[in-house]
């Protein structure tokens, strides 16, 4: 298996320094089913290029084979696994570049930190669902896809083609990211894994998919097809990403149509179940009701709490009779959607300081598509919370859902100044996290609800910084709960209502 990784950044070299890896040495790594090398055959100034070649023992991958292999005994020396990229060759590139994908590299952090010019190249890819799935799942990520289809048999075109594709990706993309696109895709595109899939497969999955698996279009089945199908750990994955995120859509997307012929492997449900149901959402408090299947008649249905979330915001702004409304921190767009569906809100404005976040905003709304009318009552432009900023006044209401706890605590001042000091909307919705809620998630492990979450305020810390922004700057504040009222822990979520008090001559 091969994986190429070029790069035209000058001086091109420093592609070592991020990968980790010299240019000038090759390199081996030992794997549970064969050895890993990395080697540069290409190592300029204006162009350099790593490669990853496992190399694959048949001994090894038979005795360390998963519960997807073949059966019989013949196909455990014959078969595709020496040649074509799949979950082998992600486990080796998990392994041989795991503080590559993590972006960290003191030598070159800036470049570690921000998009470089990249190419990458996989002569041969397993993908059940052709080369459009291939588009479909790299193409929203920034890159541009080149996927072209390997014949059965180039001497006789009647046959047709096979599952295979030639995979050639470029774009400006961090190279953290795109190490962690195809950690991730390599499997869902071949749609096997060659391991027995345990529960820290939701942990992999959630971390190598930070920053961009939430907002993806296809989603749902990038977590089916990674997760086997396996419904009790797809159940608890789509928990954390649909509840446990800031930022992801509780209805997951339609099943993927598999092209014809097209076999589930590592599917733990009965053969008579529905595959691909996502008519079932995620529990609201994952890990604590019982393994109830879809369709068994067991269990209640549950609203998401990013539903329930956004419900209870929506509702206060009609609450408190806002005709403009500004998003602080819109993210892809979620709420923005929700304001702009209702014709009472006759201005919507988003901010948010990552221009990334604003794309997919952009393209979650489909502005290219929207009529006109609706259109002029959208705004989305970049800043940030903790700079004055014209733009931010002369609203009725601002909202920062799921945002106070992004930022650090010695800059909250700075965000108060300019959200309740200058801006001074009549309302302001705060929503934040319970931390004593926490306990409820089995899958957080005492860990917070989001690794980018500087702090999480209790109940009662929360209260005290509602009662310092309200003497501060002049408001009033009604504190109320979102989510199931636990009478031992609280809430999931704590929402703040502030409203400006007369103002002081």
């Amino acid at each position: 298996m091969l994986l190429t990784i070029s790069t035209t950044l000058r001086p091109a070299t420093d592609l070592g320094f991020l990968l980790h890896k010299h240019p000038d040495r090759v390199q081996e790594f030992e794997q549970s089913s064969g050895t890993a090398r990395v080697f540069y055959p290409q190592a300029g100034e204006d162009r350099c290029t790593a490669a990853l070649l496992l190399e694959i023992d048949p001994v090894r991958l038979a005795r360390s084979r998963g519960s997807s292999s073949p059966d019989f005994s013949l196909g455990q020396y014959v078969n595709d696994r020496p040649y074509a990229a799949s979950s082998l060759l992600a486990s080796a590139l998990a392994d041989v570049f795991r503080t590559a994908r993590t972006g960290r590299c003191a030598s070159r952090q800036d470049l570690a930190d921000g998009p470089i010019p990249l190419e990458i190249g996989l002569p041969a890819l397993p993908c059940r669902g052709g080369a459009d799935l291939a588009h479909r799942l790299f193409g929203p990520l920034g890159w541009e896809v080149g996927a072209e289809a390997v014949p059965l048999d180039p001497g006789f075109p009647e046959w047709g083609e096979s599952r295979y594709v030639r995979l050639a990706l470029r774009g400006d993309v961090r190279l953290a990211d795109a190490l962690n696109h195809l950690y991730v895709l390599l499997p869902v595109l071949d749609d096997a894994k060659h391991y027995w899939l345990a529960g820290d497969e939701v942990d992999k999955l959630v971390r190598a998919g930070e920053g961009w698996l939430a907002g993806h279009p296809d989603k749902g089945l990038i977590t089916r097809r990674y997760l086997g199908r396996r419904w009790a750990l797809t159940r608890a994955a789509f928990a954390r990403l649909a509840e446990l995120g800031d930022d992801v859509e509780e209805s997951l997307d339609p099943p993927v149509e598999e092209e014809p012929g097209a076999e589930a492997v590592s599917d733990d449900r009965p053969a008579d179940e529905p595959r691909d149901n996502l008519s079932d959402k995620p529990e609201d408090k994952p890990g604590d009701q019982p393994e109830d299947k879809p369709g068994d008649g067991a269990g209640e249905e549950r609203v998401p709490l990013n539903t329930l979330r956004r419900e209870a915001v929506v509702a206060v702004l009609r609450e408190v009779g806002a005709r403009t409304v500004l998003d602080l921190g819109c993210g892809s767009g979620q709420l923005l959607s929700a304001l702009l569906a209702d014709p009472a809100f006759a201005k919507v404005a988003g901010m948010d300081v990552s221009a990334r976040a604003l794309a997919m905003a952009d393209r979650r709304l489909r502005t290219d598509r929207m009529p006109d009318a609706k259109r002029a009552r959208l705004e989305l432009f970049q800043g940030s919370l903790t700079y004055t900023d014209a733009r931010l006044a002369g609203y009725d209401a601002a909202v920062l859902m799921e945002v106070v706890e992004h930022v650090d605590p010695p800059r909250l001042p700075a965000l108060e100044r300019v959200v309740f000091g200058t801006a001074r909307p009549a309302h302001v919705i705060v929503t934040t996290p319970n931390v004593e809620h926490n306990v409820r998630y089995e899958l957080l492990a005492g860990a917070r609800r989001h690794p980018d979450h500087r702090f999480e305020w209790s109940r009662a810390e929360f209260a005290r910084w509602v009662a310092g922004v309200c003497e501060t700057y002049g408001y009033a504040a009604d504190v109320r709960p979102v989510g199931e009222d636990d009478p031992e822990v609280g809430p999931p979520t704590q929402m703040a209502v502030f409203s400006r008090r007369e103002e002081r001559s």
